[in-house]
């Protein structure tokens, strides 16, 4: 997979999915699947939209006991999407659980990818609300590198660190970046943010981008801006 622009399809139901969906005549998008769509609908939403043909990046970030992940990850391989993904705050004996349950017997499998700390956490919010003393960087770089030796193929973090996980990590080691916004939008919910141009810049494989782009006037070229910036 090259560099890409994931729409976040954060709708509460199936059909306002598919009206926006619709929109696209030229383009099938890259598409997240987060919580809210996937509670509301279950795995035939899923489906649905890879029939369309769409890459889909099913975003539930799976936090449990190994046990627990390694099952539920062993349901989800069977979804043919293209990204999972987990909080590798979870450890490495639950990630490399994720990895051996999403393999399936023929040995393929989606590539799994651990979140690192929420774009909605800021260094503030991790000391006071989490008790964790280190620097957010420092944590970030952690986890990523416990992802990469759990076997996962990387992490979402924030574009403001994406190269640093680079240098950690290795380029081979996938950065999915959301905190994407237009410099003329607002920053919303997200604390570390950053442009698609300035991503591609710092070193983002995947951005993914919600409101810029399902909330402007003109979905589709929102996202083609967006395509523009980050792609080329």
């Amino acid at each position: 997979m090259g560099k890409d622009v994931i729409v976040a399809c954060d709708f509460a139901t199936a059909e306002q999915t598919y009206a926006f969906l619709d929109k696209f005549t030229d383009e099938k998008p890259f598409v997240k699947i987060g919580m809210e769509l996937f509670y509301a609908e279950g795995p035939a939403i899923v489906r649905a939209i890879k029939a369309r043909g769409h890459k889909i990046f099913l975003d539930l970030k799976l936090h449990d006991i190994p046990n627990t992940v390694k099952k539920a990850m062993a349901v989800l391989s069977g979804l043919d999407v293209d990204i999972c993904n987990l909080h590798a705050a979870g450890g490495l004996d639950m990630m490399r659980g994720a990895v051996e349950g999403l393999t399936r017997p023929d040995g393929s499998r989606p590539l799994l990818i651990a979140v690192t700390q929420l774009t909605s956490i800021d260094q503030q919010r991790m000391e006071n609300e989490l008790l964790i003393a280190r620097p957010l960087e420092e944590v970030v770089m952690q986890y990523a590198a416990n992802a990469k030796a759990a076997g996962l193929d990387g992490v979402v973090c924030s574009p403001l660190e994406a190269g640093r996980v680079h240098e950690t990590c290795g380029d081979g080691f996938l950065t999915v970046t959301p905190g994407i916004r237009f410099a003329d939008g607002a920053s919303g919910d997200q604390q570390r943010v950053t442009t698609p141009a300035r991503a591609r810049e710092i070193g983002s494989d995947y951005i993914v981008v919600g409101r810029p782009i399902t909330a402007a006037e003109d979905p589709v070229a929102a996202y083609r801006r967006c395509v523009a910036d980050f792609v080329g």
